[in-house]
């Protein structure tokens, strides 16, 4: 029988939630301080998903200003019923708007409403559940008040779908399946053979992290921990397993009957670090008596499984060699632009950034594009046309995890190229050359946490510039936060005032053989 491959959406898609309409599917995951906000992905078979859009794509409806590295956008949910679609979602230290807030639509590929924020649900991770009596509930996460840290409780309230607003009093439905247990979040209802099964997120969402499970008999409680739990995790397998970090798990059930579950996970390379962030992954589930089996033989999330019983349905393959002719819906910013500092009209053929006073180092938006990385081994390059116009000014490439922990291979002033990697907040400058007028191309190659800088000029060849670096400073581990590295172009004049652009003729990003 055919198989799929794990995960089904590389580089950093955390925290997936997944519908189904009809015999369509379609899935969102966490995007914290990048713009546009929520990418909603769709598929028919569960395996190829295709970007269908963002669920925040308008500047109105996502008010990212100042926030800081991995906050933002935290652990959508969507749903479909009676014919609109629903996102609910928390933004985390938002500076204009903050807590939870819900959109809708009746075309997932938009346009999505504005947001109705609620700022009577408290906590994070909401999820929403409609039952089949008619009636619909708002389930979501809130520390305990008082309680230790990490110690987190899912509470339940009724939701009118065409208000938008809460509805009736509230109920504590669970305090974890763990004695002790921290951070149980990502809370999802459904119905199973008459019961009420609740699935959450325990552990925290790295090395500890797993799925647990609790059911009852009415929709508000009492909710009692499966025998069975963690349902999931890999905590046990140890550090070394190339799968690590498992949870935050949301179930479908396919038109033809079968179950499966999307969730996120890890891949973890040259030691306990992962540079990819946290991805989404696809695990068949079977239901017993004690409720859902994931991985039923195995217990674990596999590089690979059987199909599901579906028709195969592959869209058009899209590597990413970038010529401009238009502006590719992969493309992110940091935060939300305030103004248009790029276009791929001005000179047809070319993206032209601006060059302007923000940097890359400050929690601002400055003028940079960027894409995930999806691969461990893999070559990004670009074509850069660009005279400077002051000392500060300089364009080019950009690996970044965030604001104090990136790469940074740019061309600056009198023609030279520098490479600067920033750990903790510091520069330290690895390697730089001159190179001659004209056309500057640039490129970093990784293979696995090697990584190395190269530059050429004009027709010239290839040429290595300084010693290959270590890419372990780009890791979640060495950063922090919930994202994985993004890679992209980037131009600034380093807080300068500046009227000088940046024109990039051509973007590649392709995997590497290891």
């Amino acid at each position: 029988m055919a198989q799929f491959l794990n995960p089904v959406l590389p580089g950093s898609h955390p925290d997936p939630s997944v519908c189904r309409a009809g015999s369509d599917y379609y899935l969102v995951t966490s995007t914290f301080e990048y713009f546009p906000g929520l990418p909603i992905y769709h598929s028919r078979d569960l395996v190829h998903w295709r970007l269908l859009g963002h669920v925040l794509d308008r500047p109105s409806q996502l008010p990212l200003r100042g926030v800081r590295a991995s906050g933002g956008l935290y652990a959508p949910t969507i749903r479909h019923h009676d014919g609109v679609f629903y996102v609910v979602c928390t933004l985390v230290d938002g500076t204009a708007e903050t807590g939870n807030f819900v959109v809708t639509a009746t075309d997932p590929a938009g346009e999505w409403s504005e947001p109705t924020w609620l700022p009577e649900a408290g906590g994070f991770d909401p999820s929403l559940y409609f039952d089949d009596d008619g009636r619909a509930w708002w389930t979501a996460t809130r520390e305990v008040p008082g309680g230790r840290q990490g110690q987190t409780e899912v509470w339940l309230r009724e939701f009118d779908p065409v208000r938008l607003e809460l509805l009736g009093e509230e109920h504590v439905l669970w305090h974890g399946a763990m004695r002790d247990s921290v951070w149980l979040e990502a809370p999802h209802l459904y119905k199973v053979d008459g019961r009420y099964v609740l699935l959450c997120a325990e552990g925290g969402t790295d090395f500890e992290h797993s799925v647990v499970v609790a059911t009852a008999d009415a929709v508000t409680g009492p909710y009692r921990g499966s025998p069975l739990n963690p349902v999931l995790t890999h905590r046990h397998l140890g550090r070394d397993h190339p799968i690590a970090a498992t949870g935050h798990a949301d179930l479908v059930c396919t038109q033809n009957g079968q179950w499966f579950a999307v969730l996120l996970g890890t891949r973890p390379y040259g030691g306990y670090v992962y540079n990819l962030g946290r991805e989404t992954f696809l695990v068949p589930v079977t239901w017993e008596a004690g409720g859902p089996v994931f991985s039923q033989g195995t217990g674990r999330v596999e590089a690979a499984y059987d199909v599901p019983d579906l028709p195969a349905h592959p869209w058009p393959e899209t590597g990413h060699t970038d010529d401009f002719t238009t502006f590719d819906p992969r493309w992110m910013f940091l935060r939300t632009p305030d103004e248009v500092f790029w276009s791929v009209t001005d000179r047809p053929g070319h993206l032209r950034l601006r060059v302007r006073p923000e940097s890359i180092t400050d929690p601002v938006t400055p003028s940079v594009v960027l894409r995930r990385q999806q691969h461990q081994n893999y070559h990004v390059s670009c074509e850069l046309e660009f005279e400077p116009a002051g000392p500060t000014e300089a364009a080019g490439l950009v690996l970044l995890q965030n604001n104090d922990h990136h790469v940074r291979l740019l061309l600056g002033a009198e023609r030279e190229v520098t490479l600067v990697c920033r750990s903790g907040g510091r520069d330290s400058v690895l390697a730089r050359t001159r190179v001659a007028e004209g056309v500057v191309r640039l490129c970093v190659e990784a293979v696995g946490q090697e990584h190395q800088a190269l530059v050429a000029a004009g027709a010239e060849e290839w040429r290595l510039l300084g010693e290959p670096f270590d890419g372990r400073v780009l890791s979640t581990q060495a950063a922090g936060g919930f994202t994985g590295v993004h890679i992209g172009l980037y131009a600034t004049a380093d807080g300068a005032p500046s009227e000088s652009w940046a024109d990039f003729g051509s973007f590649t990003y392709r995997a590497l053989e290891g």
